[in-house]
């Protein structure tokens, strides 16, 4: 127990220690120090404002295949071996997968219009 006290606090120091460093040794930096580049032109948005949110339910649905593809694969070369229950296994794998796909679909991020 007192191991485990003396890490933290070690580690509640480091983490002061390196706080404190960092505010001692800040900079003041211009305002275009810090804007992002844009082909050298000021931005015209906000960079968590250029997306529509119908973007992150299609990740979710391209997450959703890419997953469904990475254990596939490798599922397929071992079916034989594995027998009934990896069937069943993949089944239940499949069906997690849908419940992105339903959600997707629910949202509306299918309609383009």
């Amino acid at each position: 127990m007192l191991a485990v006290l003396s890490l933290f606090a070690l580690v509640g120091a480091l983490v002061a220690t390196l706080y404190g460093a960092s505010s001692l040794m800040a900079i003041a930096r211009r305002a275009t120090d810090v804007m992002p580049f844009e082909s050298g032109m000021l931005p015209q948005q906000h960079a968590a404002s250029r997306y529509h949110a119908r973007w992150y339910a299609i990740t979710i649905l391209f997450l959703a295949f890419d997953m469904e593809m990475i254990f596939m694969y490798p599922w397929a070369v071992v079916l034989a071996d594995m027998g009934v229950g990896a069937v069943v296994e993949m089944f239940g794998f499949l069906a997690v997968l849908l419940v992105g796909v339903v959600y997707v679909w629910r949202e509306g991020a299918l309609r383009w219009t």
